[in-house]
């Protein structure tokens, strides 16, 4: 069932909320899931968007600044995919501690290698982003890694429970790597992804799958009838899956489907709004059997 169109801000209250150390808010819910598995009682969470939304096209709300103004410390996914909002966000709710540069500013999307660097920065190529594909929570290991370093910012915020950040973030990298040798064999013989956007990029690159094309003929750009003539036209006779998420429109990826008899997969692309690090790893597991559906 889908979010009601209005955007409003959620905030989760972490258990042992009367002991909380750290305010954090998170964009998402990715952010917000590894928030909660590392800091558990010792934060007060507030997430910014529903998982149902582009993160590239939210509007700044005052329940934003809200929140941000009291905040100790803010996560996003970052590499440019909250350019839109979020630093308007954080420039109107005044708070000098989550400024970008200052201790209380976490981008995840800094703490690990990135795919798609160095794109021309040129709007008519549809929606670039020139320091790397943003998308990063589509992996799980890059998440983990993630999760390693958000326990270190968290330790320099909160130095009384620094080996509580640790060990959370250690022991969710221990449950990611025992859950790979699973996915990568349900993965492994996929024929191939079309997939609406380049949102897809991290999860077909640590399974090793084919990526057969878009549905955007660029980034960011609504499918159009000539490329999705000229894309049907270049997958004939092969077999594969179509992957979207729920904000984008079951038009095209239906279109193709028809066309050439393979199956669609309509997921969330961010995790469930509640979920801790079980929860995003039980997302994902979706996910990698969306992968298998064209075998």
């Amino acid at each position: 069932m889908f979010f009601s169109r209005q955007l409003i801000l959620f905030s989760v209250l972490l258990p042992g909320i009367a002991s909380a150390a750290v305010d954090v808010v998170a964009t998402s819910s990715s952010t917000g899931m590894l928030v909660r598995e590392i800091a558990g009682d010792h934060a007060r969470l507030s997430i910014l968007a529903p998982p149902d939304r582009d993160l590239h096209l939210l509007q700044v709300r005052p329940s934003m600044m809200r929140s941000l103004r009291g905040a100790d410390l803010v996560t996003a996914l970052g590499a440019d995919l909250e350019v839109g909002w979020l630093p308007v966000a954080i420039q109107q709710a005044a708070n000098p501690k989550i400024m970008p540069g200052r201790s209380g500013y976490f981008e995840a999307a800094a703490q690990v290698r990135l795919l798609d660097v160095g794109q021309q920065a040129n709007r008519a190529l549809g929606d670039v982003h020139p320091v790397g594909n943003p998308h990063i929570n589509m992996d799980p290991q890059r998440m983990a890694t993630v999760g390693l370093a958000l326990a270190e910012r968290l330790a320099e915020l909160d130095p009384g429970n620094a080996a509580d950040y640790r060990a959370r973030a250690a022991a969710f990298r221990a449950k990611v790597e025992g859950r790979m040798p699973d996915w990568q064999a349900r993965a492994n013989g996929s024929p191939g992804v079309v997939s609406y956007h380049v949102d897809m990029a991290y999860l077909l690159d640590r399974f090793k799958v084919p990526s057969l094309g878009m549905l955007e003929p660029v980034p960011g750009v609504p499918p159009t009838a000539a490329h999705i003539k000229e894309l049907t036209s270049s997958l004939q006779g092969r077999r594969g899956v179509i992957l979207f998420t729920t904000y984008q429109s079951e038009r095209a990826p239906e279109a193709v489907a028809r066309e050439l008899g393979w199956p669609t997969v309509r997921l969330p692309l961010e995790a469930p709004l509640d979920a801790d690090g079980d929860a995003y790893l039980n997302h994902m597991d979706r996910w990698v059997n969306a992968l298998a559906e064209g075998k």
